[in-house]
C-alpha cells in the first residue's frame, strides 16, 4: 500500500547573502495510512519548516517528497493548490471559522474550490455527514458566536474532513482550549483516527503527544527521534476520571 507521506533525504535551505540556514536537514520519513503521528519540537527546531513541506505550503530546496503517491516537486502553484484541497485537511490552532455563516456553511466551504464540481445538494450532503462524524450535525444551523470553544474546533474538523482527504494535518488543534475541551477534541481525533483517517499533529504539550500512537521529536533541523508513544491515554477514559475529580459547584443561595 503507497505510504501517506514519504521524504527521502529532504533539505530545506533559506540563503540571506552568503549565509546558509539548513532550516530541514536530510530528513527521510514515512508515514503509513492509518497511522496518528504528533511531531514535537522547541522554535527552531525545524518543525515549522517540516510541516509546511508536509502541508504543500513550500517545496524542500533538496530531495523528493510524494503525498499519498504523488510527487509534489513535479506540480506549479496551481497543482500544489489542488492538491492541498483534495488530499490535506487542515486544522489550526484558530479555528479560521467565518462569522456571518452557519456551521454547515462554513465546512461547504473546501468543496467550493473543488474543481470536479459537485452539486449543491451533494456540498450539503458531505457536510452533513462531515458534522455528524464530529458529533455536530444538531448544530448544523448555528453561527460560530452560538457555539463553544470545542464546539468550533470540531466544526473546522468536519471542514478538515470534508473532501475526504488522505491526511488531517493539525496544527496546535488545542492550544486555545482548556483541559476538558483538549481531552473531548483528542476523543474526536482518537475516534477519526479509530476509522482509519491518517492524522499528522503538531503539539508542544507532551500530554496532547500521549493520545497519538507515534511521537517524533525534531530538534536542529532533523529527526532525533521516532518512537511508538507507551502508556497512550485514551480520551474518552480519561475525560471520565477528569470529571469524576472535578470539585463540584458550589450550591446557589
Amino acid at each position: 500500500m503507497t505510504p501517506v507521506i514519504q521524504l527521502d533525504h529532504v533539505w530545506k535551505t533559506y540563503h540571506t547573502g552568503d549565509f546558509e540556514l539548513h532550516a530541514v536537514r536530510d530528513v527521510s520519513l514515512t508515514i503509513e495510512r492509518g497511522e496518528f503521528v504528533a511531531v514535537m519540537g522547541s522554535s527552531g527546531s525545524g518543525k515549522s519548516t517540516m510541516m509546511n513541506i508536509i502541508g504543500c505550503l513550500d517545496r524542500p530546496s533538496a530531495g523528493r517528497y510524494l503525498l499519498d503517491g504523488t510527487d509534489i516537486s513535479t506540480l506549479d502553484r496551481n497543482g500544489l493548490a489542488d492538491i492541498r484541497n483534495q488530499k490535506i485537511g487542515f486544522v489550526f490552532q484558530g479555528f479560521n471559522l467565518l462569522t456571518r455563516t452557519s456551521a454547515v456553511e462554513n465546512v461547504e466551504l473546501p468543496m467550493m474550490y473543488n474543481r470536479t464540481g459537485i452539486g449543491t445538494r451533494e456540498m450539503r450532503r458531505r457536510a452533513m455527514e462531515a458534522l455528524d462524524m464530529v458529533g455536530l450535525s444538531k448544530r448544523y444551523d448555528h453561527h460560530p458566536n452560538q457555539l463553544s470553544g470545542g464546539q468550533q474546533q470540531r466544526v473546522a474538523i468536519a471542514r478538515a474532513l470534508v473532501n475526504q482527504p488522505a491526511l488531517l494535518l493539525a496544527d496546535e488543534p488545542t492550544g486555545n482550549l482548556d483541559t476538558r475541551t483538549s481531552i473531548e477534541i483528542m476523543d474526536v481525533f482518537q475516534t477519526l483516527n479509530d476509522q482509519g483517517i491518517t492524522v499528522l499533529m503538531v503539539t508542544h504539550e507532551a500530554d496532547i503527544a500521549r493520545y497519538n500512537k507515534r511521537c517524533l521529536v525534531m530538534r536542529d533541523g532533523t529527526v532525533r527521534s521516532d518512537t511508538p508513544v507507551e502508556d497512550r491515554l485514551n480520551a474518552r477514559e480519561q475525560l471520565a476520571h477528569f470529571l469524576a475529580q472535578a470539585p463540584e459547584s458550589p450550591a446557589l443561595p
